[in-house]
């Protein structure tokens, strides 16, 4: 059979409209080729949802019931869509109706519907879940092994057997029921496979689309990977990368670099009003202000770097490791703590705040570590250890024997430990109601906890007057008064601003501080919001055609 005819074009976007949720997939092509799921909004502001192309005649209709929609994915016969939104896992007719809820889904990152009525996705920073397209009861699908933090962008295999998917490794794949797993490709910029009908297994490394022959039945690649597609578009973490393959061949994918998505330092009044911070913009993440409010400590590029608003200077402050982060300031402000990959697993490490001594290593351990919040006193740091078993467990360091003991470690996960200003209490995030939600506890107890939040919180911080506590709940800012004397009680939950602003490190941790007087946010803000935003989508049809010539894989 001859060589279909390899054609490239572009879709231009209705005018007012451009792609929308660059952090979370935005396109996806139906299995057959001939529908395009795209997430857009207008220019004015308005919500975004999804839209649906017909690839012969060009003809698009927003998809009414995918308002704040991320993530689109069809199911194997085209005719519904999935989403997700609003914390949840959805799906919705293609040809028009009311959209359904399958599962809680707070921090999403990838789904896969199968042709066995399964849907495999990854609802948070965990494992990826399997539950049937008609809803029921989530289960674990893989199994988070030693020093991981969670699973993402799940793809099944022909006959929904296997999937394919990230793992802290690079790219692995797991029979379904299978105790174990088999890495394919090494690299953790290895990520979004997904499996075309030529024999490839295409993958996103660092904006670039990757190729390499692959054997379905035998779960094996068979060959080296080549570079297919450079310049895609890359979100930050989790590293969604811009495009979408179909059964039939066809590609689609944005162009753009990860440089598009940075962010830039904002601080943003209890009202909403922003102003920005002079420093560049960058790959920001995890911003922690110091106990005088003078420098701001923060994420880039895997290191940790120092900023200085008066002066206006960025000081590169680690060199040891490749993966340096989630700074924490001790109380006096003289040293700071943070993850380091320096001897391997990330585990805590501190370093003086002037640069000076080197790192010291403060634990040990097989799992990872992620430290969060310093008691008031400084002799005690409260972390999260990535448990195999428990995905997440809140730990406390004592300083002055090295010590580290549990603080809470149930099944369910838990994280972003914070200190209250007096030491007295610990908020925390957990989802053991089966979504994750802001909670209260006495420090070191006894005593019961307290909810917080009400319609699902992350990423909580501590106003430093004690009497009241933020979190986030998906764009929402939100604020909850606090007393502690007596006796502990709560008030309702209020917004204080909403907008788009960066989620990092799968969104649970905060990515945000708050000034010493409570009044002022400092928030990390899209550099996307600030330029055009991608308004053209890129088409290759029979693009398998031309995977054959340059990756081929053996076999006729």
């Amino acid at each position: 059979m001859p060589a279909r005819p390899v054609i490239r074009t572009v879709i231009l976007l209705p005018p007012g409209e451009r792609l929308a949720e660059l952090n979370r997939p935005a396109l996806a092509l139906s299995p057959d080729g001939t529908q395009l799921a795209y997430v857009a909004t207008t220019q004015d502001g308005a919500a975004q949802q999804i839209h649906l192309r017909a690839m012969d005649s060009g003809e698009v209709k927003p998809v009414s019931g995918t308002e704040g929609a991320s993530g689109p994915f069809f199911s194997p016969d085209g005719q519904w869509l999935g989403f997700f939104a609003n914390g949840k896992l959805k799906k919705i007719p293609v040809s028009g109706g009311v959209a359904q809820t399958l599962a809680d889904a707070p921090l999403p990152a990838g789904a896969s519907w199968g042709s066995r009525g399964m849907i495999a996705f990854t609802p948070g920073l965990t494992q990826i879940q399997e539950i049937s397209d008609s809803g029921g009861t989530a289960e674990p699908l893989t199994h988070l092994e030693r020093g991981e933090s969670a699973h993402t962008w799940p793809e099944f295999l022909p006959g929904s057997k296997a999937v394919v998917f990230h793992a802290a490794s690079g790219v692995a794949v797991q029979l379904e029921g299978a105790s174990e797993r088999r890495n394919l490709i090494q690299g953790q910029e290895g990520t979004m496979p997904r499996y075309v009908p030529s024999g490839h297994l295409i993958y996103a490394q660092a904006g670039t689309l990757m190729a390499v022959p692959f054997d379905p039945q035998r779960l094996e690649v068979k060959g080296a990977a080549v570079s297919v597609v450079q310049r895609v578009l890359r979100g930050v973490s989790p590293w969604a990368t811009q495009y979408s393959v179909s059964d039939t061949g066809s590609l689609v994918y944005v162009s753009g670099s990860a440089q598009e998505l940075e962010n830039r330092l904002v601080w943003v009044s209890r009202s909403g009003t922003e102003q920005s911070l002079a420093a560049p913009a960058k790959d920001y993440g995890l911003p922690r202000l110091s106990p005088d409010g003078h420098r701001i400590a923060l994420v880039s590029g895997g290191q940790v770097w120092l900023y200085d608003p008066a002066r206006d200077t960025l000081t590169r402050f680690t060199f040891e490791g490749s993966d340096n982060n989630f700074p924490t300031w001790t109380p006096d402000g003289k040293r700071i703590a943070f993850m380091s990959n320096k001897g391997g697993i990330g585990i805590l490490y501190w370093q003086m705040a002037d640069g000076s001594g080197g790192l010291e290593r403060l634990t040990t351990s097989q799992n990872t570590q992620i430290p969060m919040s310093w008691s008031p006193n400084g002799e005690l740091l409260a972390f999260v250890e990535l448990a195999p078993t428990t995905a997440g467990d809140i730990w406390v360091l004592q300083l002055n024997d090295r010590k580290a003991r549990p603080f809470l470690q149930t099944p369910a996960y838990e994280g972003a430990p914070q200190f209250s200003p007096d030491g007295h209490w610990m908020a925390y995030v957990s989802d053991e109601s089966g979504r994750r939600e802001i909670y209260v506890q006495p420090y070191p107890g006894p005593g019961g906890k307290w909810q917080i939040s009400t319609e699902g919180g992350t990423q909580p911080v501590w106003n430093r007057n004690g009497r009241e506590l933020f979190y986030r709940s998906g764009d929402k800012m939100m604020a909850v008064d606090v007393t502690t004397q007596p006796g502990f009680s709560v008030g309702k939950p209020k917004m204080l601003f909403e907008g788009r602003y960066t989620m990092t490190s799968g969104g649970t941790f905060p990515d945000y501080d708050v000034s010493l007087d409570g009044q002022r946010f400092l928030m990390l803000k899209p550099v996307e919001q600030e330029q055009a935003a991608p308004t053209q989508i890129n088409v290759v049809l029979n693009w398998t055609e031309e995977l054959k010539r340059l990756v081929p894989t053996g076999t006729k």
